[in-house]
């Protein structure tokens, strides 16, 4: 099975770039509300189930959602890779958190009488089939009494309303988007790519740095570019992909990696002694020192200034 990087960075690289930026001060968000829905009544929702095609899960949650839940042959090859579980309440709700651990969950919290809900529940099935470094689940939030009192809990009041979840502590979460930004989400949050170095503190930064300085007679060193973000930033989600692909087919050349500014204390504390005021942000580092910074999240102005610093000759 192909890891989640792999195919994301290849489904989204036609994606076109952002030129908006997002500032650096906590609890900025880029979010996208289009067509929610709200819960109906339970007997609404009786009359409109059959708009959202998925099956009824048992109440272990242990089933597998189908998007044609009436195919007559359960043993069809699609089904067995589609790994979206519908869960039925809180307690099957956490416990498929802890049991993921450090892993990406990607919640949709859906409704029987949503369009917007059916038009995007094909999306995380293509998701789960294709990623298998991350983890699906589907939450009906009319179906039951149980699943109106996991939205409450979870601060969920339209659909469709997505999720992303890390150590059983939600990082992310967006209303009303569509196909290419869950999936641009899924690589953004998925943190499973070795291409692309994860830096969580200083001493991250400055150990990669010297890994690669230039030897003695000059031989051996990269062009580290380094690419700061904040975890809710729309610009930063965009702008990964190309980051991702870049970090593949410059591997001989550059190194990049990757920082969270509000990951923790000491990688904000090092965005500020670095300036950054702005996500995102991308630093060009080469033999422990700061050559440049592109602000922005345009792909074809990040490539340029990549290749300038790696020593090669842009004319605009």
């Amino acid at each position: 099975m192909a890891s989640t990087a792999t195919f994301l960075s290849t489904t989204l690289a036609r994606s076109s770039s952002l030129s908006s930026n997002t500032s650096l001060p906590s609890g900025v968000t880029h979010k996208v509300v289009v067509s929610r829905s709200s819960f109906p009544s339970q007997s609404s929702s009786r009359r409109l189930r059959a708009a959202f095609v998925v099956p009824q899960a048992a109440a272990s949650g242990t089933e597998k959602a189908s998007s044609a839940p009436n195919k007559k042959d359960s043993n069809n090859k699609e089904d067995k890779k589609e790994r979206v579980v519908q869960v039925h309440g809180i307690d099957e709700f956490d416990a498929a958190l802890r049991a993921a651990k450090n892993r990406l969950v990607v919640v949709e919290f859906a409704a029987s009488h949503s369009a917007s809900s059916s038009r995007m529940y094909p999306s995380m099935v293509q998701l789960s089939r294709t990623c298998g470094d991350v983890d699906f689940l589907l939450v009906m939030g009319d179906e039951s009494e149980a699943t109106k009192a996991l939205c409450r809990r979870e601060g969920v009041a339209r659909v469709p309303h997505f999720a992303f979840y890390k150590c059983a502590r939600k990082v992310h979460e967006e209303e009303g988007i569509g196909p290419d930004q869950l999936a641009g989400d899924v690589l953004y949050y998925g943190d499973s790519h070795q291409a692309v170095v994860q830096l969580r503190s200083r001493d991250d930064v400055e150990a990669l740095i010297d890994e690669h300085r230039a030897g003695a007679e000059g031989e051996g060193g990269k062009l580290v570019v380094l690419d700061v973000g904040l975890k809710h930033c729309g610009p930063c989600v965009k702008v990964y992909p190309t980051v991702v692909k870049l970090s593949r087919t410059m591997a001989d050349t550059t190194v990049f990696a990757r920082m969270n500014g509000d990951e923790n204390e000491s990688c904000m504390e090092f965005l500020k002694d670095m300036d950054v005021v702005e996500v995102p942000t991308f630093l060009f580092i080469r033999d422990g020192k700061i050559v440049g910074r592109y602000i922005g999240s345009g792909k074809g102005e990040l490539v340029g200034e990549i290749l300038r610093y790696s020593g090669v000759r842009v004319t605009y």
